[in-house]
């Protein structure tokens, strides 16, 4: 369903105490430098607060809830600054954009049948544009009483593990937990420095016109039942993202009838966390990009490969993302070849096709006093061929948010295998 949303109010919030001289520049790393200016992003819904005796909507404190923000924001100081020409950050204190919005219907109604493109109006501002401002929230208030967080944090910054570093810490400051505050760990820049030479681009194409966006919701017997599937072909069975990436991947070559081309060749890229390939391993508290991409060049023989293989070479690329890597990495050298490999792909155009997934990470976990979100959702991408994978709130399901061209996607939409498994889930 459509939604009507209002902003009511905007405000910048910045932190409750302000930040010490020596704290005032904040070098990104030489993994930050690479990042494009996109926002790592979540909307957390939360239902109408009652109270029980009288039947009475509760309304959020708001004047706690900003509070807590800027508690918060004095222990994240980077991203109370602004950025600067992607080399770091002015700690400057000036603060983060906060807007309350109105959204005219009832959030009961609107979780019935969510479109992804709706989500983005439940945003500060727009996913692709973090040239300056580290971050933004929206306090959106449902007719029912029910709440949308909208938060935004730069990709620039920070990627997924110290968003969540973030959120859920600012959770337990709003709810009075002291004992679940956990204080990042600005050591990026000192792991990974600076480098003064051109960057390469980024596999994220975005401002891509035409993006459709679908959400699959894969229940556990489904995944268990592709799991299988690929199973048979491998000695150890698949994980659920390996899995769902290679049945996805095939689904997208069949439908839309890609054809090996010596013009043009396909790399599928997943995000692997580099925390734990430190010996010894980083804290998760660790804040920055400390990730990498592990790529595969698959196989565009549909006939002789039903993802099995698919499978294996995912698991390939990943494993070489290990402590020897990351000690490499840290020396400086140019690890930007495919971890995983089949054609040549020095000659031609290279398109990346892009899985990142959040299963496992804390996604439910931000109470702020009122429970435990109902849904944790993403939004629409301008990138097209990217997916992105999370857990559902309750039993081991996953969505798959898939980011396609629009004719990409009507093609795959109408796809057989797709539509028997999602009919069944």
């Amino acid at each position: 369903m459509k939604l009507e949303v209002e902003v009511t109010c905007k405000e910048t919030i910045k932190p409750s105490s302000p930040t010490p001289q020596q704290l005032r520049h904040y070098q990104l790393s030489s993994l930050d430098q690479q990042i494009n200016p996109v926002y790592n992003h979540l909307v957390l819904f939360y239902p109408t607060q009652t109270n029980v005796q009288t039947d009475n909507i509760n309304i959020p404190d708001l004047h706690h809830f900003k509070l807590s923000v800027s508690q918060a924001l004095t222990h994240f100081y980077p991203l109370a600054g602004r950025i600067r020409n992607n080399s770091s950050v002015d700690c400057n204190d000036d603060g983060i954009p906060f807007k309350e919005a109105r959204v005219k219907c009832r959030l009961s109604d609107f979780l019935q049948n969510p479109a992804a493109e709706e989500l983005n109006k439940l945003f500060p501002f727009p996913l692709d544009d973090a040239k300056e401002l580290p971050m933004g929230i929206q306090f959106n208030s449902f007719d029912c009483g029910g709440i949308g967080i909208g938060l935004c944090i730069s990709h620039k910054i920070g990627d997924a593990l110290s968003y969540f570093t973030f959120l859920n810490t600012w959770a337990a400051i709003a709810r009075g937990d002291t004992k679940n505050v956990a204080l990042p760990e600005f050591i990026s820049a000192e792991l990974f420095p600076p480098r003064d030479i051109p960057l390469p681009e980024s596999a994220l194409e975005t401002s891509e016109k035409n993006i459709a966006t679908k959400r699959v919701v894969f229940t556990s017997s489904k995944i268990e039942e592709i799991r299988a599937k690929y199973a048979a072909g491998n000695e150890i069975r698949p994980s659920r993202v390996e899995a769902l990436s290679a049945f996805i991947w095939t689904r997208f070559i069949a439908s839309t009838k890609e054809k090996p081309s010596p013009e043009r060749f396909y790399v599928i890229l997943h995000t692997v966390n580099l925390r734990t390939k430190f010996k010894p391993p980083l804290s998760a508290q660790s804040f920055g990009n400390i990730f990498r991409v592990a790529s595969t060049i698959p196989s565009m023989d549909k006939e002789n490969d039903d993802g099995s293989n698919l499978v294996k070479q995912i698991r390939d690329s990943i494993s070489k993302i290990d402590k020897e890597y990351v000690r490499k990495l840290q020396a400086g050298e140019d690890l930007f070849e495919p971890t995983s490999g089949g054609a040549e792909t020095s000659k031609g155009e290279t398109i990346p096709f892009i899985f990142t997934s959040l299963c496992r990470f804390p996604l439910y976990e931000a109470d702020f006093g009122w429970g435990k979100p109902v849904w944790v959702a993403s939004a629409s991408l301008s990138a097209k061929n990217l997916v992105a994978f999370m857990d559902i709130a309750a039993g081991d399901g996953i969505e798959a948010w898939i980011h396609l061209k629009e004719e990409d996607m009507a093609e795959f939409g109408r796809d057989e295998e797709l539509l028997a498994i999602l009919g069944s889930c």
